[in-house]
């Protein structure tokens, strides 16, 4: 057996624990994978219920495989499966009710690439110019898919290569997205691997049967330089590459890690996209199935990176590195220069040499700080209850996403109409029988669909009655623990319009009794300028003790009213349907319409101007005066709020019932500051001047 020297396994050990304590370890690497999965599963189960099935989202790479850090700054990786079409490799599986491509690999076509036939009888598109600019015919009379195909549904994005890239906004990692098209069968080019038999060696013989059954996804990209590069569908095995990594082990997680933190320190910042986080993946996949398993051990992660590190260093020389599942696709063709090639080298070459030295100049998540720390046996602060609220409040911004695209469905229904989505979207959810994530899910959506739609036919009973009725209440009952507040601020929203005073008074102090201002985080997912600044830590301990269902006793996301359920809001919040003049509007983003015409806002100030609003109605000078500070320092003091704004106008009206106008008039101006256009405090500020005005006259 291989014997390493002590230095070797004093640093192995030294950087493992390092790598832990940054939150590479199994229990974390476990909880990231989960609530990224589960994110996955939320995307396509609300796209079920709400009959937009025509496409399904993956999220692979590195934040999904749990092999990235806080300060690495990954991208989110995501994939569209857009399912109206499908590829097939033989016309007797051809597929009704679709378009059906056929899959063409010849020696013609690059390595890990393909051609995508398409019937002359089904072209998708018909309007004239569409044959050029999507399909080109060969002189045999074939008819075959361009890859700018795809283009069509990007929007909004820079185009880099077959990803679409969204930047993200303050708070938001980058977007890398990607359509692709799914074939169910394994492609020809990797059966090679598949039929590979290596006793003993990764991955098992069923390992590999499980990855084939996957399928695969063709992305609308040709190989550079290729005669057939417009034409040419790269092939990905990526559902299959997600399978292999949930399989590595934590060292050799661990080396994958530490390969792109010396990427991101040595190579990134001189030689950008020339070496890439793939590379390094497809380095390590090589190194671990041609090494026995009892080399990857924890004592000995510097060996392992060595090893790692060689072997990149050997295919830069010879410009070649393999795909894992495709050898024949060179991942490196065209990307290294004669120019840049000595350099890569020699700085692969230093590090090497350097004995794990190199490792010391890491800043990325303080890597070489902090293994200068474990050698004289100093403590570093272990990161775990962040990188846990980190990924909970990520997974409850994406929950608050995901709702507000049910609600874009139902802004410009009747109440009526409403109803009945409302009814079919429970409905189908019940109907479904999901199972794992997609359960999981499925049981954190159908409280809210419940909960609305009760709100809507408390909205409908209002108008109509001037009550609510019990199947309204009892519908509002089933999502009133989705989390601490937003729900329960509903029902108690519900009582004071209906003018049950004593009802509201109820539910407000159980709000309050739960909302603990030390724990509970304010979620807001309308828009992007929404920032988290400031993670409490007993928040962050609750979020590492648990997984996604501690959201319900620790977050509070802001009450959305659609202009259905507009009787359920008491006035002074009924100005926020009507925030924008035809002119606003034009200053609108696609993520402003997502929320602008309904009435938003934070749970916290909403809490606080019920109670004002209830006190006053029951004579509680004392309880609703200390409530109206609490408004104000929240306002001030939170740094969380998604709607300040809102919060700001709604403050001005409980000032104009306290006779203060001129400071009103000052939380209209602050409002006015933090969103100059779609903003009702103009609303507010010209009733409020023209009351000043008659009340002298």
């Amino acid at each position: 057996m291989y014997q390493v020297p002590n230095y070797t396994q004093t640093v192995s050990i030294r950087l493992s624990e390092v790598l832990a304590d940054i939150g590479v370890d199994e229990r974390m690497i476990l909880k990231t994978r989960r609530t990224w999965l589960l994110k996955e599963s939320l995307h396509n189960i609300n796209y079920q219920l709400l009959d937009k099935d025509s496409t399904l989202k993956y999220i692979f790479g590195s934040q999904s495989e749990g092999t990235t850090t806080l300060e690495m700054e990954s991208d989110i990786d995501q994939l569209v499966n857009i399912k109206t079409f499908t590829v097939i490799q033989d016309w007797n599986d051809w597929t009704p009710g679709v378009h059906n491509l056929l899959m063409i690999e010849d020696n013609s076509v690059s390595p890990g690439y393909c051609l995508l036939q398409c019937p002359v009888n089904d072209v998708p598109l018909s309007a004239d110019g569409d044959s050029d600019q999507f399909f080109f015919q060969d002189r045999t009379g074939k008819l075959f898919v361009k890859n700018s195909l795809v283009y069509m549904f990007y929007n909004d994005s820079e185009i880099h290569g077959p990803a679409g890239t969204y930047q993200g906004q303050p708070g938001y990692k980058d977007l890398d997205k990607v359509f692709a098209l799914h074939c169910t069968k394994w492609p020809q080019q990797a059966r090679q691997w598949l039929d590979q038999e290596d006793e003993g060696q990764w991955p098992s013989a069923e390992m590999k049967q499980y990855c084939s059954r996957t399928g695969c996804f063709v992305v609308c990209v040709g190989c550079r330089g290729s005669k057939h590069e417009q034409i040419e569908w790269r092939i990905s095995t990526s559902l299959a590459e997600r399978c292999l990594m949930f399989d590595l082990d934590i060292t050799q997680i661990r080396c994958y890690v530490l390969m792109k933190m010396i990427l991101k320190t040595y190579i990134t910042p001189f030689l950008k996209d020339v070496i890439s986080s793939y590379m390094c993946k497809t380095v390590v996949s090589h190194c671990i199935a041609n090494t026995h398993s009892n080399i990857w051990r924890k004592d000995n992660l510097l060996f392992c990176l060595t090893q790692c590190l060689y072997l990149l260093y050997t295919n830069i020389i010879n410009e070649n590195c393999p795909h894992f599942i495709i050898p024949g696709n060179n991942l490196m063709r065209g990307k290294i220069s004669p120019a840049v090639k000595p350099y890569i080298l020699e700085i692969l070459n230093n590090i090497i040499n350097s004995e794990g030295v190199a490792l010391l100049r890491i800043k990325c998540d303080a890597l070489g700080s902090r293994l200068h720390l474990k050698f004289y046996n100093l403590c570093a602060f272990k990161e775990s209850d962040i990188i846990s609220a980190t990924l909970l409040l990520n997974f409850a911004l994406t929950k608050s996403e995901i709702l507000a695209e049910t609600d874009d469905f139902l802004k410009d229904s009747s109440p009526n109409e409403a109803v009945e989505k409302l009814k079919n979207y429970i409905s189908k959810a019940l109907y479904c029988q999901y199972e794992g994530l997609d359960k999981t899910a499925s049981l954190l959506l159908l409280p809210w669909y419940c909960t609305t739609l009760g709100s809507v036919l408390a909205s409908r009973n209002i108008c109509q009655y001037n009550t609510v009725s019990a199947d309204a209440l009892k519908l509002i009952s089933l999502g009133l623990n989705t989390d601490v507040a937003s729900s329960k601020l509903k029902l108690a929203s519900i009582f004071y319009c209906v003018q049950e005073i004593e009802k509201a008074d109820l539910v407000l102090g159980e709000i309050e009794s739960r909302y603990d201002l030390q724990i509970v985080a304010s979620v807001c997912g309308c828009h992007h300028q929404f920032r988290r600044k400031i993670v409490k830590q007993r928040f962050g301990q609750l979020c590492n003790n648990y997984s996604e269902e501690v959201l319900q006793y620790i977050t509070a996301s802001c009450v959305r009213f659609l202009p259905c359920e507009i009787h359920c809001v008491p006035t002074e919040l009924r100005y926020e349907f009507f925030r924008s003049t035809q002119e606003d509007r034009l200053f609108r983003t696609k993520e402003d319409n997502k929320w602008m015409d309904y009435a938003v806002v934070d749970s916290l100030p909403y809490l606080y101007f019920l109670q004002y609003k209830v006190y006053s109605h029951l004579g509680r000078y004392d309880q609703k005066q200390a409530t109206l500070l609490k408004l104000i320092s929240t306002i001030k003091e939170e740094p969380n709020l998604g709607h300040r704004e809102t919060a700001l106008n709604i403050l001005g009206k409980c000032m104009e019932q306290e006779g203060r106008a001129g400071d009103a008039l000052y939380c209209y101006s602050m409002s006015l500051n933090v969103r100059r256009r779609n903003n009702a405090a103009k609303i507010h500020i010209c009733i409020l001047l023209s009351v000043l005005i008659n009340a002298r006259t």
